[in-house]
């Protein structure tokens, strides 16, 4: 598939969206349309489509945002130094589609990396694993967990 931005992408989000990819905005914390979600599947970049997490890796930090141990592509995230806020954080962005997803940490899990991705919502797009393979992302179901 060909991950990347463009106008038409950039035209169907909403306002909370925008601002969240474009802006590098930040959702209110436990706002997040994704932030209970427990079914089975991939999230990927809301503007580009590119796979980013896989549902096997998210766990419930207390954050306030969706959080990950790891991305589903390592190649698929960009890590760049963040110093707004009065603050040295690591921001985490798509590669292909440039969107501004969130921040990571290295405060989460030990037994898995000890990584906490803390992701907005607003710059996902979950698919669920049922619609996988027609959506195209089939080579993913591997690091789907079963349905339940």
């Amino acid at each position: 598939m060909d991950y990347r931005k463009t106008e038409e992408a950039l035209a169907r989000l909403t306002p909370e969206q925008y601002y969240v990819t474009q802006e590098s905005g930040t959702e209110r914390p436990g706002t997040g349309e994704y932030l209970n979600n427990k079914e089975p599947g991939i999230y990927v970049d809301i503007v580009s489509g590119e796979p980013l997490f896989a549902s096997a890796d998210k766990y419930e930090s207390g954050c306030g945002w969706p959080s990950f141990t790891k991305p589903i592509v390592p190649s698929n995230i960009s890590e760049l130094q963040d110093a707004s806020h009065g603050m040295i954080r690591t921001e985490v962005r798509s590669a292909h589609g440039d969107s501004h997803l969130g921040h990571v940490f290295e405060d989460g899990p030990t037994d898995r990396g000890g990584l906490r991705y803390c992701i907005n919502s607003a710059a996902l797009r979950f698919i669920h694993r049922d619609d996988m393979e027609a959506e195209g992302y089939g080579e993913y179901l591997d690091q789907v967990e079963t349905v339940k």
